[in-house]
């Protein structure tokens, strides 16, 4: 008898203890749901916002970030933003390439289109990270509109994390367009995010904005030819014209809100992936 009370003081001790940590999980329930509301509404505008220019990007953190640059300074801005060196222009460019010849400046993260007469028009891009860059001639043997993704065994093998297949959309690693180069895994393709363009970040795909690859998808055809030069190797000399310089203008190319494939010759699937989903 004489145990009886503390027994009873232990068991309602028990009883304070468990009603205390359940109210303590309650509570903090309740925190999240009171913030969540705030954060849905914050994404969705960033959503709305990147959808109007073709962009939409996977779930954050759904991926682990795997991007490199050599120079934040020479990237495009948080808000996709780029700087003056990798927006699209005309430059004076002296080279023995054939005019409608794409040449892949790797070093200068720069993609030339040459037009003749000493003139070419130049794209911001983003090449491959390290150990994944590459150098050589290939021929452009299919154009795809907003095309899937199918990532190779490879890269499934190196990152069993991702997804067997993505269809095409603003939610795609491979953007709007893509430009497949020979039977290699390599493509120049669009991107769902633009702060990659001026970085090494890809598995060895050139990106570059969708307003840019659409415009320059709009002015090549399959067996064009590509030359990637080495990324350690010199810069090409190009001059970019004064304000008084007659400039040739650039067609605008629209991004066209509805996937749709072109059906052409099938090539070997290739993939890069992007930053904040990692995908490259």
């Amino acid at each position: 008898m004489t145990n009886q009370p503390l027994s009873s003081r232990r068991l309602a001790s028990r009883a304070a203890r468990t009603h205390a940590r359940t109210l303590a999980r309650t509570l903090a329930f309740a925190g999240v749901l009171l913030v969540t509301p705030f954060i849905v509404t914050n994404s969705a505008h960033a959503q709305a916002r990147s959808s109007a220019l073709g962009y939409a990007s996977t779930q954050p953190g759904a991926f682990p970030s795997d991007e490199a640059m050599t120079d934040p300074s020479t990237g495009a801005a948080e808000d996709g933003a780029l700087p003056e060196r990798l927006r699209r222009t005309t430059v004076a460019l002296n080279t023995s390439e054939a005019p409608g010849t794409i040449i892949i400046d790797t070093g200068n993260t720069a993609l030339y289109y040459v037009l003749g007469g000493g003139r070419a028009i130049r794209y911001g891009v983003g090449v491959g990270r390290e150990g994944f860059t590459w150098a050589g001639t290939q021929t452009i043997s299919r154009k795809a509109e907003w095309p899937d993704w199918h990532p190779p065994a490879e890269m499934i093998k190196r990152q069993p994390y991702l997804p067997r297949f993505m269809a095409g959309g603003p939610g795609n690693p491979l953007g709007a367009r893509a430009m497949y180069l020979g039977s290699s895994e390599y493509r120049i393709h669009g991107t769902n995010d633009p702060t990659t363009i001026g970085k090494f970040v890809s598995s060895g795909c050139i990106r570059l904005t969708n307003e840019d690859v659409s415009d320059l998808f709009s002015r090549v055809d399959v067996g064009t030819k590509v030359v990637v030069l080495p990324k350690n190797a010199p810069h090409l000399a190009v001059r970019e014209f004064g304000p008084a310089t007659t400039q040739i203008s650039i067609r605008p190319a629209p991004v066209q809100p509805r996937p749709a494939v072109m059906t052409m010759p099938s090539g070997r699937q290739a993939m890069n992936i992007p930053a904040t989903s990692t995908l490259y």
